[in-house]
């Protein structure tokens, strides 16, 4: 799991775009290193996103690459927007260390892909289920930390919405019956999934309970983010509950995760199929 503060994706852009100019350049880490009078490890971290973009190192680079004014310019232009922090900088409350960097890159998400092996998806959760299984997941929050990630989770699914991003979402019936919270809470629960099921960007199938295996039958959660920026590539997130969280950004390996994603979810009953019983 990478140690991250959760970076912009306008800040991953720049980062990228650093990176690619100096192999364009053939200019080795070392080489960029010493135009900072800085340690290798200095600029592997800028092109990484790893540290705030400073306008003087970033200018030495650039003339270091030799990129002429209409590249360069519009980096410099972005560096400021691009230091900003994120809308979930006030909300590191109740974030664990890894939602930083994957809402870094949902915040900006044209299309979210999910998987869920035994629960809702997280971004199908009403506030009452979200809570109830808060209660169990962190029994040592208080209420409040509690109600500041219920505020989180509504937060995200609001800006989703605001900027017309798809949400694709796959599931077995089984977390129809997995009782989190009370009756009362289930059925509200299946009353806010069929209705999300109507909007025109969110895109549920359920799997049935007597369904055969699929790709991703035992799998752990797993959700796949997609950025419309060419620099960044789509990344992975896969999920084992209680013990890490990988953010998978290597083109390959993120590639055999959609490949499964995909047919799991050609397998599955086609979108739009009534919630079972």
């Amino acid at each position: 799991m990478r140690a991250r503060s959760g970076p912009t994706v306008e800040h991953r852009v720049l980062a990228v775009r650093l990176r690619l100019l100096r192999e364009r350049a053939g200019v080795s880490l070392r080489a960029a290193a010493e135009a900072l009078d800085a340690h290798p490890a200095t600029v592997r971290r800028i092109e990484r996103a790893e540290t705030a973009l400073d306008a003087r190192q970033v200018a030495e680079l650039l003339r270091c690459y030799g990129v002429g004014p209409a590249v360069a310019e519009p980096i410099m232009a972005g560096i400021g927007a691009a230091n900003l922090p994120g809308w979930w900088h006030g909300w590191r409350d109740a974030m664990e260390s890894w939602q930083q960097d994957v809402i870094g890159v949902e915040s900006s998400a044209s299309l979210v892909r999910t998987w869920h092996p035994a629960l809702v998806p997280e971004l199908l959760r009403t506030p009452a289920y979200a809570d109830a299984l808060y209660r169990s997941q962190y029994p040592q929050d208080t209420p409040a930390r509690r109600e500041r990630r219920v505020e989180l989770l509504w937060e995200r699914r609001r800006r989703m919405r605001e900027r017309g991003a798809d949400l694709w979402a796959l599931f077995p019936a089984a977390a129809l019956h997995t009782r989190v919270g009370g009756p009362q809470t289930m059925a509200g629960q299946r009353t806010a999934l069929a209705e999300a099921m109507q909007e025109q960007h969110i895109t549920v199938q359920v799997v049935p309970l007597d369904h055969p295996p699929h790709p991703l039958t035992g799998l752990p959660p797993l959700h796949l983010l997609r950025v419309p920026a060419p620099e960044i590539g789509d990344q992975a997130v896969l999920e084992t509950p209680g013990v890490r969280v990988d953010v998978i950004d290597e083109p390959e390996t993120v590639m055999a995760h959609r490949i499964r994603l995909d047919a799991a979810s050609a397998a599955a009953p086609r979108p739009g199929t009534p919630l079972p019983p």
